[in-house]
């Protein structure tokens, strides 16, 4: 009898064993859930992590710092500093700085490099900085104005390895975490951390010198800390996925593209419109937009009322249909309002414009449905080939933002009121019918404001406010 006593003893010990791991396994239930992609990137560091939390009690309402630092190591390896170089200043002087600085990331093996076509305007040499310290030259090979995208062409030095950021198939949620990575003020390899603020933002393009100032629709709206040097670097998910390029910032002086400092309020460019605009860039050289060639404004409560139009009319009034344009051609009309196209319900301009980019080409037809007069009726538009920004005379060169904040910050230097620079932005405006830079410089000592002619970059104002 004693082998029997033996074996019920061991058998119950190993019953007992099993149930004590079945609720410690229980116990781990619920906090990150680990794909086969996620084990195979977490061999190898240098691949962007795919993590996915599971959203069960007890899941922690902020990311895993571990989860964070593994997303850094993989992404990081894919990010690059850039630096531009930029030609002397119209006045004779060298640039100040000597050159721009930005960020980017790595878009195929090929070597292309995608950034903001910001960072790398009117640069006469291009380098880029690698995470391990190494560097080599660029060569640009197209930059879209309208998009503020660029995408540059590196071959890599002996020593590092090209490995694309993974891109999201769509935009993240409002509220969802959100990660920037670049080199704000040349700090190279930084990371901020964010949630989505907004999405559906329109962001307007282009200089005030320049014909057709367009907007960038679905632009996504983050408190991520995105700072000068941040721009062209990747808005990632949680997973390390591309959501965005980070391109601007928005201050109390409302400068944009990376002049001036963060507060709160970062913008990127979705990664819907990255992924139709850089296959261009990098096989034609250019993207075309499909163009309707009509402005106007979305119906609100106080547009309503100017216009004496009924309670809660939604959709975009037409304040112009180009002539000669492809509405205009069509039978579209000033007054009408855009309610519909193609059967999706217009809420706003920028449903317009996101429809048009994001799903329809130059030589495709759209139906709109518009209200004219309180009636209904359909419109068929041919679409057209969206006109470039373009300068009203192509010999006629505009001082741009950068230039502005150059000439500004000599003409401050002649009196030394402010000391040292510290912090520059820049706006256009109109002042007196003529289009001018308004710049702030913030220095050691004080503050300053200048008005820069945006023609001959002629000095019209300045104003110091010298510290006590």
């Amino acid at each position: 009898m004693q082998p029997r006593t033996v074996s019920l003893r061991t058998f119950l010990v190993v019953v007992g064993v099993l149930a004590i791991a079945f609720v410690i396994g229980l116990a781990g239930i619920g906090k990150i859930e680990i794909t086969p992609a996620t084990v195979e990137a977490t061999a190898n560091q240098t691949q962007p992590q795919e993590i996915t939390y599971i959203t069960q009690e007890g899941t922690p309402d902020h990311p895993d710092q571990e989860l964070l630092s593994r997303i850094y190591e993989g992404a990081t390896q894919s990010v690059v500093s850039i630096l531009a170089r930029l030609p002397a200043s119209r006045l004779g002087s060298p640039a100040r700085p000597q050159g721009g600085q930005g960020s980017g990331w790595v878009w195929d093996e090929d070597g292309h490099i995608v950034t903001n076509n910001h960072v790398v305007e009117n640069a006469t040499e291009l380098i880029v900085n690698f995470a391990n310290g190494m560097w080599a030259e660029a060569e640009l090979v197209a930059r879209d104005p309208q998009s503020d995208l660029a995408v540059l062409r590196v071959e890599a030095p002996d020593g590092v390895s090209l490995r694309p950021l993974v891109r999201a198939e769509s935009l993240p949620k409002v509220g969802h975490y959100t990660i920037a990575l670049g080199s704000p003020f040349g700090l190279e390899n930084s990371m901020s951390l964010g949630i989505v603020s907004a999405l559906g933002r329109s962001f307007p393009m282009g200089d005030p010198g320049r014909v057709g100032r367009y907007s960038l629709p679905d632009v996504i709206q983050t408190d991520a800390a995105i700072n000068p040097g941040n721009s062209g670097g990747p808005l990632l998910d949680l997973s390390g996925r591309v959501v965005g390029v980070n391109f601007a910032i928005r201050t109390e002086e409302r400068s944009i593209t990376g002049a001036g400092v963060n507060s709160g309020v970062g913008f990127a460019i979705p990664i819907t419109v990255v992924e139709r605009v850089v296959p261009a860039l990098i096989d034609d050289g250019e993207y075309r937009y499909p163009f309707l060639g009509v402005s106007g404004m979305t119906v609100s409560a106080p547009v309503a009322a100017e216009l004496n139009l009924e309670t809660n009319v939604l959709g975009v009034f037409v304040s112009r249909a180009l002539e000669g344009g492809p509405s205009a051609d069509a039978g579209v009309r000033r007054g009408d309002i855009i309610v519909s196209i193609d059967g999706i319900e217009v809420r706003s301009f920028e449903d317009v414009i996101s429809y048009l980019i994001l799903q329809k080409s130059p030589g495709e037809t759209v139906e709109l449905g518009v209200l004219r007069n309180g009636r209904s009726r359909t419109i068929d538009v041919e679409l057209a080939t969206r006109p470039a920004m373009e300068n009203e005379d192509p010999d006629l060169q505009w001082v741009s933002m950068r230039e502005a904040i150059e000439i500004a910050a000599e003409a401050v230097a002649e009196s030394n009121d402010i000391g040292t620079i510290l912090n520059s932005s820049a706006r256009g405006g109109v002042r007196g019918g003529v289009r001018v830079w308004i710049v702030s410089l913030e220095g050691v000592n004080g503050t300053a404001t200048v008005v820069v002619e945006a023609e001959e970059g002629e000095v019209l104002g300045l104003e110091v406010d010298a510290g006590n």
